[in-house]
This record gives C-alpha cells, structure tokens and sequence, in this order.
C-alpha cells in the first residue's frame, strides 16, 4: 500500500523523497527538520532543503517556536483538490495543445470496442464532453439493455452539468423520457416510432461521434459494440445533420404541452 501511495504523489508532482517527507509529516504533525531526518533516514542538510523546496510549492507550512523551525504538511485534501485544479487546467488547455499538432497527427482516431465494458467505456467517455451532447437515441433499447442506466450515467450527467439535446421514437418510452427533461438537463424531441425506430445511440461532442450499438440476440448473447470517432470535420458534419434533424422534429410534432389528453368527463350533447 505504501508504494501505491509514493505512486500516487508522484503523479502529483512529489518525488520519492518529498513523498517520504509527507508522509511522514502526516504522522508527526509539527516536528523540526532534524526529525524528518531521523525517519525518513535522510541527512539532515537534504531533509532541510528538501522542506524548504515543499513549503515554497505550498505542500508544508513553516511554524516557529523558540526552540527551532518546525514543518508541517498540508492537508491531503489540499493536495488533492490542487491536483484537480491541474488536471481541469490541463482539460481546458486541450483544444489549443491540439492546435498546435502538424496536420500529420490529426488524422481521424478510430476506437471500437466490444461488450458491455465496452459499451460502459464508451458512455463514460461522453461524460468529458465540454459542450453540450447531441443525442439520437432509442429510449426503450438502452434502459432495456441497462437498467440502472438513469442513476449510473442519466445522475453523473446531470451532477456534472452536461446538456443534452436528443432526438428519440415517440413511443410510450420516449414519452415517459420527454416528460423529466427539465430535472434532466435536457430536451428531447420526438419522431415518429414508425419511420424512425433507432437501433443504437449516436452522440455527438466536442470533436467526437460516440456510436453505441446493441445490436439483437445471437446465441443467446447480445451482440454490442461501441466507437468513438475523433475527428473535427467528422463531428461537424454530424452536428450539421444533427440540427437539420433537429429543426425537421421540432416541424414535424407538437410539443407534450401541446397534445391533446383523453379525457373521462361526458360530454353533454
């Protein structure tokens, strides 16, 4: 366990050393230089500046006393949330990082993926999405295939602030979908089930196209798939036929405020 945890500071910027510091800082609470040379075996000049190189990067805090030069370290709460705050500048740097690539390496990246780990990759994988998602889905199919499919990835959207604009079978599925938009952060319009009866889900973002098949039964197994297509012309062409599908369904059916519900009350001729 201790080795993963040298690991684990490593990847946010501790070497080996500065990691021993830490943790055994974390143990000692406040203690003077020579204490954290006398744990950590290291000579009291190296465990001296290698303090001194922590408390300047924010990792330790200095307290004096009378007697002598104490550290401490942070919380490890802080150093996980700067470690956020790097990885979410790191994001935020992508389109430009990307920008900067020759055109020899912004050829279009193909993943395909099997099963329904595949498939989990894939949903996972929309949930980076920076804009907001451009769904064509069948309602019914991909609760029917994953039923906790609401809580498990429907919930993380939504705690993570991602829209979503969809396209989807106006069946009884669709309908019962299109009545949450709202506590959803999204907005589904529905077509109908006749002429459009999606087999797999295609989301579009950022400069993705996310396709999620499941397929029918063969041998008893579901026969399912996922891709991601990364390509910046790819994804704009399916923006584009995206939103002329989208302005075709907004023509083509009334909104649910709209419909006419049955009644039960009797006319009186």
């Amino acid at each position: 366990m201790a080795r993963d945890i040298h690991h684990i500071l490593a990847s946010v910027g501790m070497d080996d050393r500065e990691a021993a510091l830490f943790l055994i800082g974390l143990e000692l609470g406040s203690a003077p230089a020579s204490d954290y040379a006398k744990k950590t075996k290291l000579n009291r000049i190296t465990a001296y500046n290698s303090l001194e190189a922590l408390v300047e990067r924010g990792l330790f805090t200095i307290v004096r006393s009378a007697r002598a030069k104490r550290y401490a370290p942070v919380s490890p709460e802080f150093v996980a949330l700067e470690a956020r705050k790097n990885v979410q500048a790191l994001e935020r740097a992508l389109p430009e990082l990307r920008s900067l690539q020759g055109a020899q390496y912004r050829t279009p990246k193909v993943r395909y993926f099997e099963g329904w780990e595949g498939i989990r990759h894939v949903y996972e994988d929309t949930l980076t999405a920076e804009s907001e998602l451009l769904n064509f889905a069948n309602s019914a199919a991909v609760r029917e295939f994953w039923p906790e499919y609401d809580t498990e990835y429907v919930g993380v959207r939504v705690e993570r602030g991602i829209r979503l604009r969809g396209i989807a079978p106006d069946d009884e599925a669709g309908q019962q979908v299109h009545g949450e938009d709202r506590k959803r952060l999204r907005e589904i319009r529905l077509v109908p089930a006749k002429d459009f009866d999606f087999t797999n889900e295609i989301n579009i973002y950022d400069h993705k196209v996310a396709i999620c098949s499941f397929g029918g039964v063969s041998k008893g197994q579901r026969d399912v798939f996922g891709i991601i297509i990364e390509s910046k012309e790819v994804a704009k062409t399916q923006q584009q036929i995206f939103e002329m599908a989208w302005r075709y369904a907004g023509l083509l059916r009334p909104t649910m405020k709209q419909r006419v519900r049955p009644t039960n009350r009797k006319l009186i001729a």
